[in-house]
């Protein structure tokens, strides 16, 4: 009964926790440390995700094998099991990998691959999606030392935060667009990043690297950690290998920068072995930040349909047209849309949505 109370009263926390004024760092540092004393874990993984491709872009993780990342991250996406786009899918959004496959983790390719080389007994996953997509997914994990894997209760607790969490991390995305118009550029020229099939780094440009000391600040001094670029590398294989068919990209929002889209792909190959993996990071296209303004914002897909045709000079009466509804009924999606975003015209609508100046 005591052990009932102490879960009932930490997903009590992290509910307030959810609604409380903390940006989205702070927001799932205080949720790790309600988890750390309610469930216990001793190393933590916990990427912010595209909505839409569902592919991680701005992580926060502290976990026992930082050397070798590029192959934690690639077998993450590569295993199936327990697999965060597979539990957005399904009715369970939480899921211990010791349950999961009845205690018999080699099924888990990340499990045989790396992590049980560093004493991991077992890991927790919780997908954080709602209705307008997929805002991150969190792996906890335990070490075979104690003997001790994760219990159905501890399940069943992040299980019951999947929902508000990620309503709060979608409005903490929310957040990040600002009327002020963003500086798009952190340096000139291409960014682009050249991987092997191990996500080794081999060649990477100027700009790239100073995208990626933005993407992910690193300690002055020290190499930038290219962790949306090992993330979008590993869905492209992944999607290679059939393990999931989302697209190998990812939008990430830079501070004062607006947002970059990070995409990888295949050079093409001209001696017959496997080609490089190239991940280009750019700024986000119009279409698709107005996109993840209104997928953060909640909109349904009528407001979201109006809000692109507004962006691209539509006035009421040809939106009318266009929507097949009356000139009332756009003045009432606008006025509901005015409400969700915290704006009060269309002209401080658009600014916000796209970052720049833009024709009412």
């Amino acid at each position: 009964m005591a052990d009932s109370w102490a879960r009932s009263r930490a997903r009590a926390r992290i509910e307030r926790a959810c609604t409380a004024p903390l940006d989205g760092r702070a927001l799932r540092l205080e949720i790790l440390a309600e988890l750390r004393r309610c469930v216990g874990y001793d190393a933590y993984a916990w990427p912010l995700t595209d909505p839409v491709t569902a592919v991680g872009g701005a992580p926060l993780a502290d976990v026992p094998c930082l050397p070798e990342l590029p192959q934690l991250i690639r077998l993450k996406y590569l295993s199936r099991v327990n697999r965060w786009t597979v539990l957005a899918a399904s009715v369970q959004p939480a899921q211990s990998l010791a349950q999961r496959t009845g205690g018999d983790l080699a099924r888990s390719v990340l499990w045989r691959g790396i992590l049980e080389r560093h004493g991991i007994g077992d890991t927790a996953s919780t997908v954080f999606a709602d209705a307008h997509g997929c805002w991150g997914f969190l792996d906890l994990w335990r070490e075979q030392a104690d003997g001790r894997t994760f219990t159905e209760d501890d399940v069943e607790l992040l299980a019951g935060i999947a929902r508000p969490v990620a309503t709060a991390l979608r409005s903490r995305q929310a957040c990040a667009f600002t009327a002020q118009t963003t500086t798009s550029l952190v340096a000139e020229g291409p960014a682009v990043i050249v991987l092997d099939e191990t996500l080794q780094i081999t060649a990477s440009t100027t700009a790239a690297d100073a995208w990626l000391r933005h993407l992910q600040p690193s300690p002055p001094g020290t190499a930038p950690i290219p962790a949306a670029a090992y993330n979008v590398a590993a869905q492209l294989l992944a999607v290679e290998a059939g393990v999931d068919a989302h697209p190998a990209s990812t939008r990430v929002q830079v501070a004062e920068h607006g947002w970059v889209t990070v995409r990888a792909g295949r050079l093409d190959a001209s001696g017959g072995g496997p080609s490089a993996i190239t991940v280009t990071i750019e700024p986000t296209a119009p279409a698709h930040r107005l996109d993840l303004f209104a997928r953060s914002h909640g909109l349904t897909a009528r407001e979201r349909q109006l809000l692109s045709l507004v962006a691209g000079g539509g006035d009421t009466r040809n939106v009318a047209g266009a929507m097949g509804v009356s000139t009332h009924t756009v003045q009432d999606h606008l006025k509901s849309i005015f409400v969700k975003t915290s704006t009060n015209s269309r002209q401080a609508l658009l600014t916000t949505a796209l970052g720049t100046q833009s024709p009412a």
